[in-house]
């Protein structure tokens, strides 16, 4: 019989915790809408949801304008295309200018329970709650 060191031992019980995570996915479903709580770390100051309708295409609201997506990579990878923005002015404007720039900036999705991370190495991260499944 073969015995296991102690990292390939731990590396094996931490590879089977994370399969039997039934909470932990690698991708939003379908129909699910969220709302941003943090962006980088800090509280985001204003109301931005995301939701996606069907697959392959992001909506949302950002705190002045709603919007649209076409997703260029399959999920879990993230790379939405050029939005399509209504123009509307709004006291939280330079929040919605952090809000697209991060957006457009984010490469990866990952859900784990009610909680969906956007983020790319190095660059931003937007973390949002469950607010429709």
């Amino acid at each position: 019989m073969r015995s296991l060191t102690l990292p390939a031992l731990a590396l094996a019980l931490a590879t089977g915790a994370c399969i039997a995570d039934e909470t932990m996915t690698t991708e939003p479903e379908t129909g699910s809408a969220w709302e941003l709580l943090r962006l980088d770390g800090a509280p985001f100051p204003a109301r931005a949801t995301l939701t996606f309708p069907e697959p392959g295409l992001v909506a949302g609201l950002a705190p002045c304008n709603s919007f649209s997506g076409d997703l260029l990579a399959a999920l879990p990878a993230f790379r939405l295309g050029p939005a399509r923005v209504t123009r509307r002015a709004c006291a939280d404007l330079p929040a919605e200018g952090r809000f697209f720039a991060a957006l457009g900036a984010v490469t990866m999705a990952a859900v784990q329970g009610d909680t969906l991370t956007l983020s790319a190495p190095g660059g931003p991260e937007m973390i949002f709650a469950r607010v429709q499944p």
